[in-house]
Formats: structure tokens, C-alpha cells, sequence
């Protein structure tokens, strides 16, 4: 009987984003099966595109138009790289985010490559399984960028199929870490949502923190009870630190290291190892959550308040809430840990949906709030009692300086009117690289040799605030015959050794030290505060937090200038209950995570029309739950639409609708005038707004 292929095209544009049906012929039935890729024409452009296989059925199935059914034209590969599991995941996600499933699969599924792709499938043929050829239809070249060189080993291995026995050792090992907290292995058998706090100190066998001994001890239990574990971290620094304390305790070929640092093939070669292979620990950033590894069993997320893990491509899911839904769909046990506790977490912990664990025992690194004392200068940086405890510890060990910025002078005021100096060209902030020389904008890069206040037109300039190379500098001379160590974004240091040394870092670019600091100040901390966002106490505390957590046990941890609720937090270890207090202030305000945001921009009639059709398909959205449209630089409008969760799917979809019917619209427009191509979409939606974006 006839088949027929529902066909997900790979395509930016919204209106197809659907299964299409094709007619599958005869020569090509045997290899177009679920899952792979396949080339479909398109009435539409008159052009063939590439698509994925998501379901194969009879003819009989398919609801007749009268119209006969196009025809698939080729199977590009006959590797079944979407799983069912993957495309409901994709799917699901997509429809909560009103986008499209096939951005996602274009993030999840690597490029393909061909010779990649044949080891694989000829290791398979080795072990026993018939090879398949690679290519359908006439013999295609392949361009030189989809290809290694010829003389690159094979990108993959022969699949296992049984997975690689834990040593006895790293069984007891991990199931000491995890001995911590008594209620946590009846979770993971459950397969529950938990939250976690992790312990806030260095390791005592490898330089890393003592946080990743727990995510890869949650890593091998999982494993070992036989079943893939999927760990999420931020960046390749976190991801290091995990794939160290593994490489000691795990297997080897158990860990599969997935990000996008490694080459095209590698990258597909791991793809295809998970596809069939055995149970693996999979360590990876925010993609990761979206990797088809067998029988999932526990997915592990550290650090979800890090703006890295959401995906700033279209449809901008967070990798938290990829995860949410990846359990809900797949019933494994899902994992948030961290040093500190993000609202949108602690909002699941106070409706029951995710269970927070604690400690058998509480533990904390010694928090010192640092201020001016009487008869200090208000202006003096670094407070007498945070200058002291620098000193008493270098001797030991390494001593960490966290600034908020990077570069010398980050900004320039005028030293007469205390303006803050601006470039003539483009307005942007000036700032200064070096002593000495002319400052420089931040935006257009331009130097500015002869520059004059717009206030007072006065000509001198003064420094305004210091960055890490300026602190660094200052450091220097007061700690003479000093090792002195800078770590920020241009110079990036992943650890430092246990000599004495002073490490001067940005936020987020501390390296580990060997046994921890014997000391850290905080210095910054009013500056950080000043950001105007939303979240800036929360990212405060996590970037404190993070910093305090590399410090030896015992070892005193400055913060300088900070009072209030964030500073309580971070002296007394509780950042739970500052995420608590934080979803309290902002329920009765409406603002994120107690309610959801999306953005709404194009032309004013776009989202005017957007806006109309969204309270009438959802009448209970709250009278004030829009919030403008006001005015944007390229001439368009935006919109912010408050609304609750139980209210997500209704919103998601008719803005969805919107989103469809703005660029059919367009269409159409092209087609009477006569022109061949649409002008793309005016209308942008995006749902769970980013920090930055509001």
C-alpha cells in the first residue's frame, strides 16, 4: 500500500512551521523511514528543501484535498538522527515559546557530515548490523566544509551496546557525596524535581569546587543504576571542572563531552554515539538539554540563574525550562543546584512542583560585611579590616579580588563638573586602556585626542571608577614583591596554584585555586547594584556567592561597602529566603517569575492587531497586563503582555497565530505587486522575556 511522509520543512519562516504531507515513492520507501532527512519540493517557491521524516503512514490515513500528493524527491541520509523523543521535546518547547520546532532541531542536531557519518554506520555493519548506504538517488560531492581532511581519524567510534561497568570505588565514592543529603537518593528513585544547595568550598582532592564533586556524583549514580545522565552547566570552565572530577571516577567511555568548542565532526560523531549507544554521562552547555541519550535517567542543572543558559536564538528557550519539560515528557529526575536559589526556582519550590533537599548539615563560608571605619576616608576603596585580612593571608596562600569591571579606566568624568565624558562622534562612554593615553569610545572605538566637556567645556578628564587592570595595578604597589595575577575576559586564567599570589578577577572570571583562598574581598559591590535591571540583587548574590565559594575553609570573605538584604543573604548563607522575599515584593507588582512576559514588536498596526485578537481569544488577561506600545529607534512599536501561567498555552498560541497571519499577509502584498520573494515579517514575538531585553 502507498505510504505517505509527514515532513517538518527546516525553515525560518512561521507559516511552515506544520507537517506537510508527501506521497513516498516506491524506489525510496525502504529508506525513508521516521526520522531522517529528507528533500522535499515546495510548491510555494518552486524549489526543493530539506526537512525531517517525523511520521510514515498509509495512504488511507491521510484526509483527501483532491489534489494529488507531492513526492518525496530524495533521502538525503538514511541515519534516523530525529527521535520521536527529540521531536515531541522540540514540539512541546516551540509551542510554549510560540516559535517553531525546526529552530530548535537546528540547535540540537549538529550539521551533518558524511564521512562521520560512514565510519558509524560501517562500525555498525562490524558488530553485525547491515550497513545502509549513505547517500539516495545519484551520488552527491559533499563541499570541502562538511568534510575533515583525509588524513583525520574517523570522528567516531563503533557504538557500544552494553553499558561500561562503575568501579566499586566510585560507586562508594559518589554515594559518600551524596550521603549529605539523606533525602535525596529516594528522589532520584523517584525520579522527582529537587533542588539542591550545593556546598560552598573548594574540593579537597582536585582544584575545582566542591560543586562539581556533587553534580558528578549524581552523574555516576545515575549511571551506575544504568540509566544516561545529562549534565547542563553554563560554560566550558564550569563544564572542565566536571569533566575533571569524572575523568578521576568515571569510566572513560561513559563521558561524552558535548559543546560547540569542538570540531563539526566531533560534534556529529558524538550524535550518532548517543543515537544507539549505550547509557552515557553527557556534559555539555545549554544545548545539552536537548541531546538524545538513551534512558534518560536524572538531567542536572547547575547554576540556571547564569544568563548564559538562555538561548539568545529564536525562540530564546531557557534551558531551565527545556529541562522542566524533557522531565515532564520523559519522567526522569530533574536536578536544580547551585550556590544560590533563583526566583524561578524558589517559585516551583512554593507550588510543590520541584522539592528542595537540604544539607545534613549546613554549611557556610565566613561572610565579613567590610565598611569604613571612623576616621577612614569614605572614598578609600579597600576598608582597613579587608586590607589587613589581604595581608595576614598572602603569606599562606592566594588572595582573590573581584572588581566589577574590566580594562583600566572603564569610565571618564570631567574632573570640573563631574560629567561623565562622552565620545563627539557618537556619544558613547569614554574610557581609558592605559596611563597616559587619550581616552577612546567604548562604542565607535575612535580616539579622541582633544576632547571638550559639553557642560563646563572644560578639557581635563578624571577616572571615575577602576577596572581589574587599574586595581591590579594599585595592588601591585601596595603589596610589593607580590605575585600579582589578572583574570578577566582578555585574559582569561582557569586556576592558579597555592603560592602566594594576589588574583585580581572580574565577575564570573575567578579561577579556582589549589586548596581555595585564604582569604577573598569583594570590592564593587555598591557599583553592581546601581545596574538597572530587574534581577540585579539576584545576579549580585550569585556572583558573590560563586566567589565566596572558592575560599579555604575558614577563610575570611570581604564585602566591601554593601548593606541591606543582599548583603544579610550572603553574611548569614541564606539565599533561599532572599529568593522567597524577592517573589513576595514582586507578586503584588506583576513582575517576573510570578507572572510571564512577552514581547511583542513590529509595525504600529501589526501589534495593534496582535494585541486586539490577543484579549479576545483570552478575555480573563488582566486590564493592565499590556504595557504600552511605545516607540523603538527603527521606527516600530513594542508591547509588553503580562500574563499568568495557567494562561500560557492560550497566549502562546494566538500570538503564534498572529505571528503566522503578519507574514501571510506580507505575502500576499508581494504576490499582487508582482514580486517574487515576501519581505520577511515585521512582527517579532518572544515569550519569558530576558533580563536585558525588558
Amino acid at each position: 500500500m502507498p505510504s505517505v511522509a509527514r515532513v517538518l520543512i527546516d525553515s525560518p519562516l512561521p507559516q511552515l512551521d506544520r507537517l506537510f504531507d508527501y506521497a513516498v515513492p516506491a524506489e525510496l520507501d525502504a529508506e525513508a523511514q521516521p526520522g531522517v532527512r529528507v528533500k522535499v519540493p515546495l510548491r510555494t517557491a518552486g524549489r526543493v528543501v530539506e526537512g525531517w521524516l517525523v511520521e510514515k503512514v498509509d495512504a488511507d490515513a491521510v484526509t483527501s484535498t483532491g489534489k494529488p500528493l507531492s513526492q518525496l524527491d530524495a533521502v538525503v541520509s538514511p541515519v534516523a538522527a530525529l527521535t520521536p523523543e527529540l521531536y515531541e521535546l522540540a514540539r512541546r518547547a516551540a509551542d510554549r515559546a510560540a516559535g517553531s520546532a525546526s529552530d530548535i532541531l537546528r540547535l540540537a542536531i549538529p550539521k551533518r557530515m558524511v564521512r562521520v557519518e560512514k565510519a558509524w554506520l560501517a562500525a555498525r555493519g562490524a558488530e553485525g548490523e547491515p550497513e545502509q548506504q549513505t547517500d539516495a538517488g545519484p551520488p552527491t560531492t559533499e563541499p570541502p566544509a562538511t568534510d575533515p581532511p583525509a588524513t583525520d581519524p574517523p570522528a567516531t567510534d563503533p557504538p557500544a551496546t552494553e553499558p561500561t561497568a562503575v568501579d566499586a570505588g566510585a560507586v562508594a565514592w559518589a554515594a559518600g557525596i551524596l550521603a549529605a543529603y539523606p533525602d535525596l537518593p529516594a528522589a532520584l528513585a523517584d525520579r522527582s524535581r529537587v533542588a539542591l544547595d550545593a556546598p560552598p568550598r573548594p574540593s579537597s582532592e582536585l582544584p575545582v569546587g566542591a560543586w562539581a564533586e556533587l553534580v558528578a556524583a549524581l552523574a555516576i549514580d545515575t549511571y551506575h543504576r544504568g540509566a544516561s545522565a545529562l549534565v547542563v552547566v553554563p560554560d566550558q570552565r564550569d563544564q572542565d571542572q566536571v569533566l575533571a572530577v569524572l575523568a578521576a571516577h568515571a569510566p572513560d567511555p561513559a563521558i561524552v563531552r558535548d559543546d560547540a568548542r569542538r570540531s563539526g565532526p566531533e560534534r556529529y560523531g558524538t550524535y550518532l554515539r548517543l543515537l544507539t549507544g549505550a547509557p552515557a554521562i553527557v556534559v555539555g552547555n545549554r544545548s545539552t538539554v536537548y541531546a538524545p541519550a538513551p534512558a534518560v535517567g536524572t538531567v542536572i542543572v547547575w547554576d540556571d540563574g547564569d544568563p548564559v543558559l538562555g538561548e539568545p536564538l529564536s525562540p530564546g528557550i531557557h534551558a531551565r525550562d527545556a529541562a522542566l519539560i524533557r522531565q515532564e515528557l520523559e519522567g526522569s529526575a530533574l536536578v536544580f543546584a547551585g550556590h544560590t536559589r533563583t526566583t524561578d526556582v524558589e517559585r516551583l519550590v512554593q507550588i510543590g512542583w520541584v522539592t528542595d533537599i537540604p544539607a545534613r548539615r549546613r554549611e557556610s563560608p565566613t561572610v565579613v560585611l567590610s565598611a569604613t571605619r571612623e576616621g577612614e576616608s569614605r572614598g578609600q576603596r579597600v576598608p582597613s579590616a579587608a586590607f589587613a585580612a589581604a595581608r595576614e593571608a598572602l603569606p599562606h596562600g592566594p588572595v582573590l579580588v573581584q572588581v566589577a569591571r574590566p580594562g583600566y579606566a572603564p569610565v571618564l568624568v570631567c574632573a570640573q563638573c563631574r560629567t561623565p565624558a562622552r565620545c563627539p562622534h557618537c556619544t558613547g562612554p569614554l574610557r581609558a586602556r592605559r596611563p597616559g593615553t587619550a581616552p577612546e569610545c567604548t562604542w565607535c572605538g575612535r580616539s579622541i585626542a582633544a576632547w571638550a566637556c559639553g557642560n563646563c567645556q572644560g578639557t581635563t578628564l578624571r577616572m571615575a571608577s577602576s577596572g581589574s587592570e587599574r586595581t591590579a595595578d594599585e595592588l601591585g604597589r601596595a603589596f610589593p614583591n607580590t605575585r600579582v595575577i589578572l583574570a578577566d575576559g582578555d585574559h582569561p586564567v582557569t586556576s592558579v596554584d597555592a603560592r602566594p599570589a594576589l588574583v585580581v578577577a572580574t565577575r564570573g572570571a575567578e579561577p579556582a585555586a589549589a586548596g581555595g583562598y585564604r582569604a577573598i574581598i569583594l570590592l564593587d559591590g555598591d557599583r553592581m547594584l546601581l545596574a538597572e535591571q530587574l534581577r540585579i540583587g539576584e545576579s549580585a548574590l550569585r556572583w558573590w556567592s560563586n566567589a565566596a565559594a572558592l575560599a579555604a575553609p575558614g577563610a575570611p570573605v570581604h564585602l566591601v561597602g554593601v548593606a541591606g538584604p543582599v548583603a544579610r543573604a550572603l553574611a548569614t548563607w541564606t539565599q533561599p529566603a532572599y529568593a522567597r522575599a524577592e517573589l513576595a515584593d514582586r507578586a503584588p507588582l506583576q513582575m517576573p517569575p510570578t507572572v510571564r512576559v512577552a514581547s511583542v514588536e513590529g509595525s504600529a498596526a501589526a501589534v495593534g492587531a496582535a494585541i486586539t485578537e490577543l484579549r479576545a481569544a483570552v478575555p480573563t488577561l488582566d486590564s493592565a497586563g499590556v504595557l504600552g506600545p511605545v516607540p523603538l529607534d527603527d521606527g516600530g512599536v513594542r508591547a509588553l503582555v503580562r500574563f499568568d501561567y495557567g494562561q500560557g498555552r492560550a497566549v502562546a498560541a494566538t500570538l503564534r497565530a498572529a505571528v503566522i497571519a503578519e507574514a501571510l499577509r506580507g505575502r500576499r502584498g508581494a504576490r499582487a505587486k508582482g514580486e517574487r520573494f515576501a519581505p520577511r515579517s515585521t512582527l517579532k514575538v518572544r515569550l519569558d522575556v530576558p533580563e536585558l531585553d525588558l
